[in-house]
């Protein structure tokens, strides 16, 4: 088996040393979430963007029918974009390229980007992450980045990351760093409380009073989408789309 490592903010990120490794990438509220949901419910692809001015800049050279602008910065969504929520995007995204520009999670895929491989994950699909790395991946190093925010540290991308260890671990021979394994013991004992530490959360808390109440309920659901978005040249796609066009 392979190695996992957990890197608690994405400014810890040494793009040389993601290099020939695996990296997930968590943002638990909102953007990976975001992700998930989107291509499950049919998006084309997700284009994780910088700032609102890439995102506009990338949105200039696809027809305007091919897509939708996404995003927030700090919290609040970027003025003529979409809200970045992931129950009230299902409808709008089928079809669509997803331009999605967060302060946060967006951020942290493309400081990942250097890794051989890039996955997106979230409570919502962790399973389908967890089933995909054991499947292809097993005798690798796995470096699982909590995007964090603004800089802190974020408890729910810590709770995403000891989620998904506690999975990959059914397996035995799996070598943990102490950072992987205090993630890995911290969903362990919180178990059955994944609302409430999203709620409880300093992000938790602000979207609530943003109004984001019953998006924090339903991302606390896991493993409800099987979607495993993959990061391919600029773009989040779902790897199983990508083996069912190869056969």
């Amino acid at each position: 088996m392979g190695k996992i490592h957990v890197v608690t903010r994405k400014e810890e990120i040494d793009e040389v040393k993601m290099e020939n490794k695996i990296a997930v990438v968590f943002d638990v509220l909102l953007a990976t979430s975001t992700i998930a949901a989107v291509i499950h419910h049919g998006a084309v692809s997700v284009i994780p963007v910088l700032n609102e001015d890439q995102a506009r800049k990338c949105a200039a050279g696809i027809s305007n029918d091919e897509y939708i602008l996404v995003g927030e910065y700090e919290g609040r969504t970027i003025e003529g974009f979409l809200d970045p929520n992931p129950s009230a995007l299902k409808d709008t995204a089928c079809g669509k390229k997803v331009i999605l520009s967060t302060t946060n999670g967006t951020v942290a895929v493309h400081k990942s980007s250097p890794a051989k491989k890039v996955y997106a994950c979230s409570l919502l699909n962790s399973r389908a992450v967890a089933d995909a790395l054991l499947a292809a991946h097993e005798d690798e190093t796995i470096i699982i980045v909590c995007s964090g925010s603004s800089g802190e540290f974020s408890l729910e991308d810590f709770y995403g990351a000891g989620y998904l260890i506690h999975q990959l671990t059914a397996q035995d021979g799996w070598n943990l760093s102490d950072s992987a394994l205090t993630a890995k013991l911290f969903y362990e004992g919180s178990i059955h409380e994944p609302a409430m530490i999203l709620g409880q959360s300093r992000v938790g808390k602000m979207l609530e009073e943003y109004g984001f109440r019953e998006e924090i309920t339903f991302i606390s659901n896991r493993d409800c989408f099987s979607a495993v978005p993959v990061l391919i040249g600029n773009e989040l796609v779902d790897s199983r789309r990508i083996k069912a066009s190869s056969n």
